[in-house]
């Protein structure tokens, strides 16, 4: 099992970005914590950072930021949601 982290910077004022939510929700088992910060946990242990930017970068607008951040290593630290906790937790 992977973690990524995925992070946005939405700039286009009034667009609809349910296709981008729709498609995070998609990947895997995910978590939002954080209004444009999502945790997804997916069972492909070969998956990669680029294969899940490519997935979603036609689903973003050009001047729109995008990171995903393979985050599976368990040293983790911060002052977050205790719904993040839980959820991040109970990943094996």
């Amino acid at each position: 099992m992977k973690i990524f982290l995925i992070a946005y910077d939405l700039k286009k004022v009034g667009r609809n970005y349910n296709e981008l939510y729709s498609e995070i929700k998609s990947l895997g088992d995910w978590h939002h914590p954080l209004e444009s910060v999502w945790f997804v946990a997916i069972d492909e242990m070969f998956v990669t950072a680029n294969e899940i930017y490519e997935k979603l970068h036609p689903v973003i607008d050009d001047n729109d930021n995008i990171i995903v951040y393979d985050v599976t290593s368990q040293d983790r630290q911060g002052w977050a949601p205790k719904s993040l906790w839980n959820w991040l937790n109970a990943i094996k």
